[in-house]
């Protein structure tokens, strides 16, 4: 999983839709499911790994974004 819409493809095949017009709700929503999945042992480590990797980079970027409006 390399982006935020390959991990939202990856959710779809388990009929998991997350959007919610708040990006960062969103990202916080997908982290909380990947975990699950890997807990569950649906997903495996380095696939977690590099899901979480990407959606951290999102919330960096979505925070210097922020921090720029202001």
């Amino acid at each position: 999983m390399d982006s935020i819409e390959s991990i939202r493809k990856w959710l779809l095949q388990f009929r998991m839709i997350v959007y919610t017009k708040d990006r960062a709700l969103d990202l916080d929503i997908l982290e909380s499911e990947l975990k699950e999945a890997y807990e569950y042992g649906i997903l495996e480590k380095e696939k977690y790994m590099e899901a979480l990797f990407v959606i951290r980079r999102e919330r960096r970027k979505l925070q210097k974004s922020s921090e720029g409006l202001g």
